[in-house]
């Protein structure tokens, strides 16, 4: 075994404490307290055993903390005076720690945990602290054996208790008392207790992670699910990963087991199978297991207890065998909880979390999760329809008025006569009748057009059999529009274009042949001809022998004279509108936006006028874009508004999401209707789902939430559902895969995930490698080392930088950006030594040379910037400048570190001189711009303000500012008085 010297153990106790929190931290920990204590040095014994203590606590060991802390508890109680203060407090907080723990190990008997708390009691009042802490230790005892009173009188002296040292942070108390009020069942008093934790006023490590969680399922019953999910996506990215908040992870599976979100859940629960085994923490694993039990439960309900879970200690488990075997374990730790306690208060509410029932049939969460496989059906669902209702009208109804009704929504063009049929027939089947003639033909029409639409081989024997029926009982209008479907399906079925032809033939002559006073002649007509002009352009592109231009050609000028001859006609503006929107493809492909934005709109207004609104959604979506892309913005939206409007009667997921991503994406681009573009892209994604279209439609439907989350500066949950989209994105090509990279790591940068937000700008340049252009790789190199520069990387940062440098000079075109890398790179270099800063400062030299010559605005301002910050760099090799006493700069670009002091002796007045003049040159330089580097001049004269004072030379100080200040006040504007304001108070510090 290798022995540690003390220093080494010190070094290890420093790694350790900012190491994950695992068990890898807890092994190292244990090791080093081992080794500690073979030194007999007991100050760094005591050192090690609070490590433990610590390490212990932010896992799912906690409960092992008991050993080192009354080890600890022994040291104190032996020589207290050894304690120094921080070690005293330190002491008496793990004691909390400890209590809490006590109470959650149900082998410990209740004597032994009444005399913790009555022991925590005693030394906390001797230690001269309040019993605040000890009321919500006893709280927590309380709660945990069911005794209602207690834990009332606990919490009430509790609050009534003030706050002192030894009390918990604001935010985790007021987690506790959330609690205990959401436990009551008083849902919108525990929401209102933990608003300040909610909304980000009061922060700890881990909140507000768990409270985050505890509001899902309070927030649902509340009728509030908009919060509950967003709560649920930044909760579920702060807890993902962290052992000591499994209890949460369980609550955030439970929540998505609860509204529809099974999939989600087990995706969940797949991130976190390492944890399902048997844990030291009894308490952390029954609240974990409880959420996930809810959702297996759940799953099982919907008939996937067969379906694949999770591996349980490496062995593969179905849905149902998991749940048997988390059930088992949840329960043999609740019966000794009761045991311990001697109520059954565990196990009860166990039992009532597992009874839960969904909140909602399913609440949209954003995410992309995999969509659970439909579980086999029963035989009485086996003789049902996907859209068969169980509802009352198939009992109450009857069939003749079902049929009458489905009649009148056939006639009307309506998408819900579909399902009306498939009442008719189910409720035909539970009567035991058999349909008169029409009834038989009608439903022999809609099992045809079913079989088309899902191209099934029967469709035409079916359509034939359709105009056989109608055509026995008279229904000649019906027996001709069979015809012409009956043509249609042979086409789809590749059958030969001579039979094709014929088949079309017949069905017009059949519709010309209707008697003049039949209604429906006219429709039937015009409907041969519009599809007989369909099918006989993709007969004659079959035989063009590829001559597209051609067919297109003859198809259009066809389709134009159909428009010119029945736009007037009375009853027929649906078939019209069918026409324009081929044509208006044709003007997309010919690149005239303008007709082809004028047919979408007219042909949404004939589907109007013909009362089929549900076919103008499309059309007024189509026409959205085109007013968008050409600069008609506020008509844009209306467009699009309009097409959500009318989609109301659309049956088809694909097209409700289509016209729901349409408006928001233009409310995204017009900014300030975050919200609403927030709505409408969430239930793009839901829809595109119910399509199939989850990695197509839906990834993007998820990029445009994603920026409309950050757009309100929801960012924890933009970077969740953009995420979640990302692997679906890349798939769209390298272009849109790079953007959404892009964005997602500008997200992880802003919620201080720099190395996240590194990778993601690595890939994203790895990517654009092999693109003609190297300035976007440029860019994405360039992001990636500030990031890395922030993640405290500066080598893999030095990196990144000279790569985007390379490519910058490789572009040639980007001036601005190779001055910013090199100042950047400067100051990476380092400071220990005279050689660090002559490098440092050279590259300040290379940024300058850049710019020679240059003299537009932004060139005057990076000149400025460079002789700026050289001159910081400068005052860095002062063992005790005034960098930050006047320099904030926040230009993203060159935010670093500030520099450790130059240990180097150097020449105080020669650095400050150097300084002041290139302090005046940069002021300069921001002069020439006004008042929108104002702030940068300011800063700089008064940088030279304090160094000319450091030197003695107070009245050139005084001057300095005086001067400027003189100036700005003739200027009637806020930014001038503000920074005279500024300069004011400097003048008086300086006096």
């Amino acid at each position: 075994m290798t022995t540690l010297t003390p220093a080494e153990i010190q070094r290890g106790l420093f790694e350790n404490d900012n190491a994950p929190n695992g068990a890898a931290r807890n092994a190292r920990a244990e090791e080093l307290s081992a080794a500690a204590e073979r030194t007999g040095d007991r100050a760094l014994l005591r050192r090690s055993l609070s490590s433990l203590i610590d390490a212990y606590e932010y896992s799912s060991e906690r409960t092992k903390m008991l050993v080192p802390f009354a080890r600890l508890l022994q040291e104190y109680d032996t020589d207290a005076a050894a304690f120094d203060g921080y070690e005293t407090h330190r002491l008496f907080w793990h004691f909390k720690w400890v209590t809490s723990n006590v109470v959650s190990s149900p082998d410990i008997p209740l004597d032994v945990v009444e005399r913790w708390l009555a022991d925590m009691e005693r030394r906390y009042r001797v230690a001269g602290f309040s019993a605040r802490a000890v009321r919500k230790a006893e709280f927590y005892l309380a709660d945990t054996v069911g005794d209602a009173a207690r834990a009332d009188r606990a919490i009430a002296g509790w609050a009534d208790t003030e706050r002192d040292r030894m009390s918990d942070c604001l935010a985790c108390e007021i987690n506790t008392q959330g609690g205990y009020w959401s436990r009551k069942g008083e849902d919108a008093k525990a929401i209102e207790v933990w608003q300040p934790v909610l909304s980000g006023n009061d922060t700890c490590l881990e909140e507000p992670h768990r409270v985050l969680a505890h509001s899902l399922l309070p927030l649902m019953r509340l009728g509030r699910p908009a919060d509950a999910r967003s709560h649920h996506l930044r909760g579920y990215r702060m807890a993902r990963g962290n052992e000591s908040l499994l209890r949460e992870i369980g609550e955030h599976i439970e929540f998505c087991a609860l509204t529809g979100n099974e999939s989600r859940g087990l995706e969940i629960l797949s991130e976190h199978t390492a944890h399902l085994g048997p844990l030291t923490d009894l308490e952390s694993q029954l609240e974990f297991n409880g959420g996930i039990l809810v959702l297996l439960r759940r799953l099982t309900d919907l008939g996937h207890g067969d379906r694949p879970a999770v591996p349980y200690r490496g062995t593969a488990r179905t849905v149902s065998e998991l749940y048997d075997q988390l059930y088992a374990d949840a329960t043999a730790i609740v019966d000794r909880f009761d045991a311990r306690n001697g109520t059954a208060h565990m196990s009860s509410r166990l039992t009532e979390r597992l009874a839960r029932q969904p909140l909602v049939d399913f609440l949209p969460l954003g995410v992309r999760s995999p969509v659970l496989a439909a579980p086999a059906r029963t035989a009485a669902e086996a003789g049902r329809g996907p859209d068969t209702p169980t509802g009352a009208d198939t009992d109450t109804d009857d069939i003749a008025e079902l049929a009458a009704r489905a009649r009148s929504l056939r006639e009307q063009g309506h998408p819900g006569a579909d399902s009306q049929w498939e009442r008719v027939a189910a409720r035909l089947e539970a009567a035991g009748q058999t349909p008169d003639p029409l009834l038989a033909a009608d439903l022999l029409e809609h099992r045809a057009l079913r079989a088309a639409r899902a191209g099934a081989q029967d469709a035409r024997e079916l359509f034939a059999e359709s105009l056989a029926a109608h055509r026995a009982i008279g229904q000649d209008g019906r027996a001709a529009l069979a015809e012409l479907r009956l043509a249609t399906a042979a086409a789809q079925s590749g059958a030969e274009a001579a039979e094709i032809r014929e088949l079309l033939a017949t069905a017009l002559g059949s519709a010309e042949a209707l008697a003049d006073t039949d209604p429906s002649r006219a429709r039937r007509v015009a409907a041969a001809e519009i599809n007989g002009i369909r099918i006989e352009a993709f007969l004659r592109a079959g035989e063009a022998d590829h001559d597209h231009d051609g067919v297109d050609g003859r198809l259009e000028r066809e389709l134009t004279a159909f428009v010119a001859a029945r736009e007037s006609a009375e009853g027929l503006g649906h078939l019209v509108a069918e026409a324009e929107l081929m044509l208006a493809e044709f003007a997309l492909r010919s690149g005239d936006e303008e007709r082809a934005e004028s047919l979408f709109g007219s042909a949404a207004e004939r589907n109007i006028a013909a009362g089929q609104p549900g076919e103008a959604a499309q059309p007024l979506a189509r026409r959205a874009g085109l007013l968008f892309a050409r600069g008609g913005v506020e008509e844009a939206e209306a467009a699009a508004r309009a097409a959500v409007e009318q989609s109301t009667e659309l049956t088809d997921p694909e097209e409700q999401a289509i016209v729901r991503l349409t408006l928001a994406d233009i409310l995204v681009r017009r900014g300030g209707r975050q919200a609403e573009a927030a709505d409408h892209a969430l239930d793009a994604a839901h829809w595109f789902d119910q399509a199939g279209l989850g990695a197509a439609g839906g990834a993007q439907a998820r990029l445009v939430l994603a920026k409309a989350y950050a757009a309100a500066e929801r960012t924890a949950e933009a970077a969740e559902v953009l995420q979640s989209a990302l692997p679906d994105l890349l798939g769209h090509g390298e272009y849109r895969g790079v953007h959404a990279r892009e964005t997602l790591g500008d997200l992880l940068g802003q919620l201080r995930d720099a190395r996240g937000a590194a990778e993601q700008y690595l890939l994203a340049a790895d990517t654009a490698k092999g693109w003609d252009d190297p300035a976007p790789q440029a860019h994405f190199a360039q992001l990636a080392a500030e990031s890395l520069s922030r993640a405290g990387l500066p080598d893999e940062a030095r990196s990144a930088y000279r790569r985007a440098l390379q490519l910058w000079r490789e572009s040639g075109d980007n001036p601005v950006a190779e001055v910013r890398i090199l100042r950047s790179l400067a100051w990476l270099a380092g400071y220990r030594n005279e050689e660090d800063f002559d490098a440092a400062r050279d590259l300040m030299h290379q940024a300058l040379a850049v710019l020679d010559g240059a003299d537009d605005d932004q060139s005057r301002y990076e000149r400025g910037q460079t002789w700026h910050q050289l001159a910081n760099l400068t005052m860095s090799r002062l063992p005790d400048d005034e960098y930050d006493d006047f320099d904030d700069d926040d230009d993203d670009d060159d935010e670093q570190d500030k520099p450790e002091p130059a240990p180097d002796a150097v020449d105080e007045k020669a650095v400050r001189l150097e300084a002041i003049r290139l302090w005046e040159q940069a002021a300069d330089a921001y002069a020439t711009l006004g008042l929108d580097a104002l702030e940068e001049r300011a800063r700089c004269l008064t940088g030279a303000a304090w160094s000319e004072h450091a030197m003695g030379r107070a009245d050139e100080a005084t001057a300095r500012l005086t001067t400027l200040a003189a100036e700005l006040r003739t200027q009637d504007d806020t930014r001038a008085r503000r920074t005279v304001s500024q300069l004011e108070d400097t003048l008086r510090h300086l006096a």
